[in-house]
């Protein structure tokens, strides 16, 4: 505040505002409205589906770490890496919280003074008060500085302040909200391709394998070991898995186009070649620590904007007071340019203002009442936001416990769809068993084969919705 009073010291007629001023600094060290305290959220003693978990507070800027890296799959790592520069998502949160950071220093600077100059040129006619009317032309120079300042008697600008902070670390979570989400989106959809991958692998060895059946059976028909049923049997089983084929290489096309999405490239300059589904479901440690949820970025800016809305109760209160300015204005004003800047020309002003509002018909009290009202939507925006949080970690917890005996118990009937159509291709040959039963045989091994590698993708999704649920891995300390 030392600059204010220096300026204002070089301004005749200073002695009257330096007491105001000191004056008010005294009335304004406190701020209407209600101080700002976290309000308390529905959270459980204990996790259903992992023991031993404790609830926590918002922690947001705990570092999470590369959490892709447990994946072990360096394509997706070269892909993750591209997210922050290319994902438009990404890119307009960034700039919505730059633009927040600047409506921060904008409040901030209303609580300093404003400072003006003012140079002005003017040519006037008018007549005079005689008998006779004359016209008179006269010219007007004036050269003049201002400053005015709005002393914050009540806390509202400073209320403003802390509204514009608490809604900048909002908009900063926001951003960390948008990486987390474009992240898991692309990890889980990367996933599903390599899915696709390994189902096409799998349904183009079948369909060459019910082409050589289909030869085969044919070649039973011309010899009269088999009637023609069997070879209509073996063509729609043919083509039903070409059908799926096609239908497998059309999701993966259209895995392949929103993988291109999240990297920020148009469909037509992004390919992914064809692998293996290598990834592995990573473990999850016993006893996480409790710190975990409190990292995640949407938690953080739902309390944030609390704190933003209660400081705006205090912004409306603040309006029921009247207002306090500082102004002076000193320079120079001459009706001839070569006497413009003479010390008889010479010209100041000094005050103090008083504003106040007597009667606006309700308009501040409908201000204060939805300022109030706008405060306990947010305070049940977060206690939603929270229940949500512990809802997703117990879904992704319970999915990747009983997928995992999903998988096992799926992988003991794929072996055993196996045996049992190599006992009927056996019974087969050897006339035993009509071609319906290898049929159902092998519609059985396919099917048991997809639905294996449905639950390996599945595993890896809840893998990432867990991550995303807990705000980034469960690795406590950045990679």
């Amino acid at each position: 505040m030392m600059p204010a009073f220096k300026m204002l010291s070089r301004v005749p007629g200073h002695r009257l505002l330096v007491p105001l001023a000191c004056t008010a600094l005294l009335l304004s060290a406190c701020a209407v409205g209600p101080d700002y305290v976290r309000p308390t959220a529905p959270i459980p003693q204990d996790y259903k589906e992992a023991r031993g978990w404790q609830p926590a507070t918002p922690q947001d800027e705990v570092p999470r770490g590369n959490w892709w890296a447990v994946f072990k799959d360096p394509v997706l790592d070269g892909l993750m890496h591209k997210v922050d520069i290319d994902n438009y998502n990404v890119i307009a949160a960034e700039a919505q919280y730059r633009q927040a950071h600047e409506l921060t220093a904008q409040a901030s600077a209303a609580l300093y003074p404003t400072i003006g100059a003012k140079a002005a040129l003017t040519r006037t006619q008018g007549t005079s008060n005689s008998t006779i009317l004359q016209t008179t032309l006269q010219n007007n120079y004036s050269a003049l500085l201002s400053a005015s300042w709005e002393l914050d008697l009540w806390g509202g600008l400073r209320r403003s302040r802390e509204a514009a902070s608490a809604s900048e670390q909002a908009s900063a979570a926001d951003l960390e909200s948008a990486r987390l989400s474009a992240r898991a989106q692309l990890a889980t959809s990367y996933f599903q391709l390599r899915a696709l991958d390994a189902q096409l692998e799998l349904l183009t060895e079948t369909t060459k394998a019910y082409e050589r059946a289909l030869q085969i059976t044919r070649n039973r028909l011309a010899s009269g070991i088999v009637t023609p049923a069997d070879v209509a049997q073996a063509e729609s089983q043919l083509q039903s898995a070409r059908t799926s084929l096609l239908d497998t290489q059309l999701s993966r096309a259209q895995t392949e186009h929103a993988v291109a999405l999240l990297v920020g490239k148009a469909p037509a300059d992004f390919a992914l070649d064809a692998d293996k589904l290598t990834s592995t479901t990573p473990e999850v440690p016993a006893g996480l620590p409790s710190t975990l949820l409190q990292r995640r970025p949407d938690i953080a800016a739902a309390e944030r904007r609390m704190a933003s809305s209660n400081a705006q109760i205090g912004v409306a209160v603040a309006a029921y007071y009247p207002s306090l300015t500082l102004a002076a204005q000193g320079g120079y004003q001459s009706n001839t340019y070569s006497d413009w800047f003479s010390l008889p020309n010479r010209i100041w002003s000094v005050g103090p203002q008083l504003a106040a509002t007597l009667f606006d018909g309700g308009a501040r009290t409908a201000a204060k009442r939805s300022a109030e009202a706008a405060y306990d939507a947010e305070v049940a925006n977060y206690r939603q936001v929270v229940l949500t949080a512990f809802q997703q970690v117990e879904d992704n917890l319970v999915a990747l416990r009983v997928l995992a005996q999903e998988q096992q118990t799926q992988e003991l009937a794929r072996n055993a769809a196996k045996t049992s159509l190599d006992i009927v291709s056996n019974q087969y040959r050897a006339g035993t068993v009509t071609y319906l039963d290898v049929v159902q045989a092998q519609t059985t091994l396919l099917s048991a084969e997809n639905n294996l590698l449905n639950i390996r993708n599945r595993r890896l999704a809840a893998s990432v919705g867990l991550v995303k649920a807990l705000g980034g891995g469960w690795e406590q300390s950045g990679s």
